[in-house]
């Protein structure tokens, strides 16, 4: 049986817009075939050691990162009754991570909270002269676990999915026409 997502979101929200924005659990075969197959029977959520999961507006787990990072245990993958995961696949997930203009260091305040929680030192500091150091991203040691955005307190960090950096690339577009 096909769900017609709009219609659920039209009867359990009130809006027929799809949420594009929800980060989903980590190696899914594809978005599609998981919000077509998942039963929402929330073992995903209760078998999570960082407790990240939790069910989102139209009934399917996300991965909420201002609660903590996700450590790749697959906790979430084995315990699923349904066969959603890829778990051969290169990344394990599409996101990208934002960091925007609220950042302290961005307005005059030091802070490297985030670079103190990123394992991988994704997250460096560039030194200038007489200036607060600002954070840089190096995309290629990102993993998307999320352990800076609930590190940071200006709540500066957001991983999106592709999805919604698609959208909001043509939004950009649209409004600059």
């Amino acid at each position: 049986m096909t769900i017609d997502r709009q219609r659920r979101a039209f009867l359990t929200i009130g809006q027929v817009k799809e949420n594009n924005t929800d980060i989903h659990l980590p190696w899914l075969k594809s978005k599609e075939y998981f919000l077509d197959k998942c039963t929402q029977c929330q073992v995903c959520i209760e078998s999570c050691p960082e407790s990240i999961i939790e069910k989102g507006q139209d009934g399917y787990p996300t991965v909420n990162f201002s609660l903590g990072e996700c450590t790749y245990c697959n906790e979430c993958a084995t315990q699923c009754p349904e066969d959603l995961f890829d778990m051969k696949q290169d990344k394990p997930w599409a996101l990208k991570l934002i960091i925007n203009d609220t950042c302290f260091p961005r307005r005059g305040i030091v802070c490297q909270s985030c670079r103190d929680a990123c394992e991988p030192q994704a997250i460096t500091f560039k030194y200038g002269v007489a200036s607060i150091p600002s954070p840089e991203l190096d995309v290629s040691q990102c993993i998307d676990c999320g352990a800076c955005v609930s590190s940071c307190p200006a709540n500066a960090i957001s991983l999106i999915s592709d999805t919604e950096n698609i959208d909001r690339n043509h939004r950009k577009e649209n409004k600059d026409e």
